[in-house]
């Protein structure tokens, strides 16, 4: 317990409660935007409104990881992290915290779109439009793009870090112009579950669970097994407590 509320620890907390928070109010804002400009029929965006609410996500995260990286190195992400954890790269412990924070930010920020800003129901809440066994190899496949591209430029050490912000945030933007019309495009748990608590609204939530874990762990198992270094895959699969 003394570990969890270190002061260290909080910081972390609170970097990723902030970094989340950017990048959850710019996605859903995006979202209010094109709907309040009328680029929605009948639910479905049309191509304006898909290129805003991508847009809107690739730049939020882009911002995120752009301020808060050399902090925490800026998940924003629970399925970042478990990915991290499984990887060695981090301990369960630290992670915890991080997903605390993730899920907090994400609550506020939707509870803050929705109280404050547009206050259209269900807005940002991620729903499918095929079967769920579609949706759940769909985000499994966005998410292991995401991830994968996650640990090349920021978890190696051996990877350009500088690009990092940029490649996550095209990920991203392309990830969204693919899958919103089908999936909502999450790849993030903590981008789902803060509008799902807001507005009440779990149907099929936890493909957008499964899902991004289930990619992100198949990203990092990928990676450091084929791309990593000995010590990279030495630590793999070593689950540690603490908050190193």
């Amino acid at each position: 317990m003394s570990e969890l509320i270190s002061g260290n620890n909080l910081r972390g907390l609170f970097a990723e409660f902030l970094a989340t928070f950017t990048f959850v109010f710019m996605g859903i804002g995006a979202v209010g935007a094109a709907v309040g400009a009328g680029l929605s029929l009948s639910g479905n965006l049309d191509t304006a409104g898909l290129i805003i609410v991508a847009f809107g996500h690739g730049v939020g995260i882009f911002v995120g990881i752009a301020v808060i990286g050399r902090i925490t190195g800026a998940h924003l992400n629970p399925a970042v992290t478990i990915a991290a954890i499984v990887s060695g790269n981090m301990g369960i412990n630290r992670g915890f915290t991080y997903i605390i924070g993730q899920l907090a930010g994400a609550t506020f920020a939707a509870y803050l779109i929705d109280e404050f800003v547009y206050g259209i129901d269900k807005l940002g809440a991620h729903g499918l439009s095929v079967s769920s066994a579609d949706g759940l190899v769909i985000e499994v496949i966005l998410s292991f793009f995401l991830v994968f591209t996650i640990f090349a430029t920021v978890i190696d050490k051996r990877g350009n870090a500088a690009w990092a912000p940029l490649a996550i945030a095209l990920v991203v933007f392309v990830d969204h112009l693919i899958a919103v019309p089908l999936t909502g495009a999450s790849m993030n748990p903590a981008r789902s579950f803060g509008p799902a608590l807001v507005h009440g609204y779990w149907i099929e939530h936890w493909i957008y669970w499964a899902g991004p874990i289930i990619g992100a762990i198949g990203a990092a198992v990928t990676y450091v097994v084929i791309f990593g270094d000995k010590s990279d895959q030495s630590k793999l699969g070593s689950i540690r407590f603490g908050t190193d």
